[in-house]
Formats: structure tokens, C-alpha cells, sequence
């Protein structure tokens, strides 16, 4: 691929398209985990009683609950971003090269 071809391919209107939808895709799903990370933060500086209940009557408490559920939360949002690279997006960005290799 030349010089040219990258340049026509940057400007193609698809192209442009596709970094926005994948640049949208991984604000989103970063300010999702972060308002979550925030909250949780918030809640231990603001109202730690909430957190430090027991559940019912074994050793974890609703903090150690809400912890793994941020975890999860972080996996589960990357496998998101990952599933949608792997598809649509790869999928996208081999038309564009087909298109403009030729």
C-alpha cells in the first residue's frame, strides 16, 4: 500500500466513520467502568458503614460484593470492546483496505 492509498483511505468518509464509532465505543465503555470506580470510592469516603455490612451471617461483606462486581464490570467491558474490534470494526477496516489497495 503507497503513500496515496493510505491518504485516500484516511479520507474516505467510512474510514472517518469507523474511528468514530470506535473511538465512541471505548469512551463510553471507559467512562462507564470510571463512574462506577468513582462511586465506589465516594461511598468508601462518604459512607463506609453502607459497605462494612456483613452478609448474612459469613465473613464477606457488601464491599467485598461491590469489589468483585467492579472487577467483573472491567472484564466484562473489555470483552465488549474486544468482541466489537474483532468483528464489525475488523470486519470494516478489510473492506476499506480491499477498497483502496486496488
Amino acid at each position: 500500500m503507497t503513500d496515496a492509498d493510505v491518504a485516500r483511505m484516511m479520507a474516505d468518509p467510512r474510514y472517518r466513520a469507523l474511528l468514530r464509532q470506535r473511538g465512541r465505543l471505548g469512551w463510553m465503555l471507559s467512562a462507564i467502568v470510571t463512574a462506577a470506580y468513582a462511586a465506589f470510592i465516594l461511598t468508601i469516603a462518604f459512607d463506609k458503614p453502607a459497605l462494612a455490612r456483613p452478609l448474612g451471617a459469613g465473613v464477606n461483606s457488601v464491599g467485598i460484593v461491590v469489589g468483585l462486581g467492579l472487577i467483573l464490570l472491567s472484564v466484562a467491558s473489555t470483552a465488549v470492546y474486544v468482541h466489537r474490534a474483532n468483528g464489525a470494526f475488523d470486519r470494516a477496516l478489510a473492506d476499506l483496505l480491499r477498497d483502496h489497495a486496488a
